[in-house]
């Protein structure tokens, strides 16, 4: 019983710290953080009065659908989506909450952002008339000041062992696993679950 208690603590000390350890560790990155403690983030609010935002910063992320270059500066088209409240970036397969032009000075490669998730900040300048298809759309307008590329990760899923390190009920029980030792709290077979998530 007493085995059984003290294992059943340090499992839980080691959740209780791992999660500890990984809130402490995630942050906005600086080149997203802007200049205000929470730049606007609501597209639904500018896009129903773009004329009260004018001016005011927000910080965006989703998909980069299109890289246009202009004379003097470049315009993403993004697809906008939900931002992850612990580091700001695209919540993956959330669903697309409208598009804005984010305009970055200077010139960009398009293949560098082409396809690829990003977070923007910088200042509403208001709304431009554009295209979805063939269907007139009006793009909430962004001068961005600071932006976030992200890149696409998987980690593989482990089951973790038990405190006796061949498996939660030991040596024996797993000894004839097909997965052999480490083989975890009896999880099932077939594939082992892939995580997939945006890193900077």
């Amino acid at each position: 019983m007493n085995i059984e208690l003290n294992c059943r603590n340090a499992l839980k000390g080691l959740f209780v710290a791992s999660v500890l350890a990984l809130t402490g560790c995630v942050s906005i990155p600086a080149s997203i953080q802007g200049s205000v403690p929470n730049p606007t983030d609501n597209l639904a609010s500018v896009q129903n009065a773009p004329e009260m935002y004018i001016g005011q910063e927000a910080r965006f992320g989703g998909k980069v659908l299109a890289v246009e270059n202009e004379t003097t500066r470049t315009r993403l088209e993004i697809a906008v989506m939900a931002l992850n409240k612990y580091d700001a970036a695209p919540e993956l397969n959330s669903p697309s909450i409208g598009r804005i032009y984010a305009y970055l000075n200077g010139f960009r490669e398009p293949s560098d952002f082409t396809n690829r998730y990003i977070t923007v900040v910088g200042k509403i300048t208001g709304e431009q008339q554009g295209k979805v298809g063939q269907v007139p759309y009006k793009y909430v307008t962004l001068d961005v000041t600071g932006f976030q590329r992200w890149n696409v990760a998987q980690s593989v899923m482990i089951p973790p062992s038990g405190p006796w390190g061949y498996g939660y009920y030991g040596d024996p029980y797993f000894y004839n696993h097909p997965w052999g030792y480490g083989y975890g709290y009896g999880y099932p077979g077939g594939p082992v679950p892939v995580q997939t998530y945006l890193t900077e």
